[in-house]
C-alpha cells in the first residue's frame, strides 16, 4: 500500500488539503464514487475514469489532446461522465492535486487546465511550492489559504487511499490510466480511436 514513505526522498514531508465534501446523493456513474469529482450527465451512458498526476508529461498530453475534444463531444453532449481521480507521483504532484483541491470543487477542473497549461514553469522547478502558491494566488487562493491547505492532513491520507484503492482495483501503477465502463483501457491513445471505443460501448456493442 502506498504511504507518505513513496514520497520520502524526493522532498519534505507535506500534509495535505482537508477531505473534499461528499457529493449530494449517490454517484450515478459507473464505477463513480459517492465524493468523486466528475463532469457530464450522470446518466451518461459511458464514464471515463482517468487516473492522474499533475506532474506527468503524459497526463498534460492526454490532457490536451484527447480530454479537452473528448468534454466537447462527448461530457458536453450528455455521452460520458467524466470522473477524475488522483494518483500523484511525486511530491510536486501532491502539491499541485492539493492547490486544485484548495480551489473548491467548482473550481478544481480549471485549475487542473491552468496547472496542465504552466507544468513548465512548476512541475521540474526546485521551488515548486512558491510557483504553486503563485498560480493559486492568481486563481483566487491566497497563500495563507493555501499554506493552510497544506497543513491540513486529511486530504493527504484521501489522496493515498485513492492511490491504494487503485492498485487494489485496477492495478494502477503509472498514469494517466482510464477506465472505460469499469474496465482498463489499454493500447496507444488518439482521440479518433479512443472515440471510437465510447461509441461501441455507446451503442452496447
Amino acid at each position: 500500500m502506498i504511504s507518505r514513505r513513496f514520497f520520502i526522498g524526493t522532498a519534505a514531508a507535506v500534509p495535505a488539503v482537508a477531505m473534499l465534501a461528499p457529493l449530494p446523493g449517490a454517484a450515478a456513474g459507473i464505477g463513480e464514487r459517492p465524493g468523486d469529482l466528475a463532469l457530464g450527465d450522470p446518466d451518461a451512458p459511458v464514464t471515463v475514469i482517468e487516473y492522474l498526476s499533475l506532474t506527468c508529461p503524459h497526463c498534460r498530453w492526454f490532457h490536451q489532446n484527447i480530454f479537452e475534444p473528448l468534454k466537447r463531444d462527448y461530457v458536453d453532449t450528455g455521452k460520458v461522465r467524466f470522473v477524475a481521480r488522483d494518483f500523484p507521483l511525486n511530491m510536486p504532484a501532491v502539491q499541485a492535486t492539493i492547490l486544485a483541491h484548495c480551489a473548491g470543487r467548482d473550481r478544481y477542473f480549471a485549475f487542473v487546465d491552468v496547472l496542465f497549461a504552466t507544468f513548465d514553469d512548476w512541475a521540474s522547478s526546485r521551488d515548486y511550492t512558491d510557483k504553486l502558491a503563485q498560480i493559486g494566488e492568481l486563481g483566487g487562493v491566497s497563500r495563507d489559504r493555501f499554506d493552510a491547505c497544506l497543513a491540513d492532513t486529511d486530504l493527504e491520507n484521501a489522496i493515498f487511499q485513492s492511490m491504494a484503492s487503485a492498485q487494489a482495483e485496477y492495478d494502477v501503477s503509472s498514469t494517466p490510466t482510464l477506465i472505460v465502463n469499469g474496465e482498463r483501457y489499454e493500447g496507444k491513445m488518439s482521440f479518433e480511436a479512443f472515440a471510437q471505443h465510447i461509441d461501441r460501448l455507446a451503442a452496447g456493442s
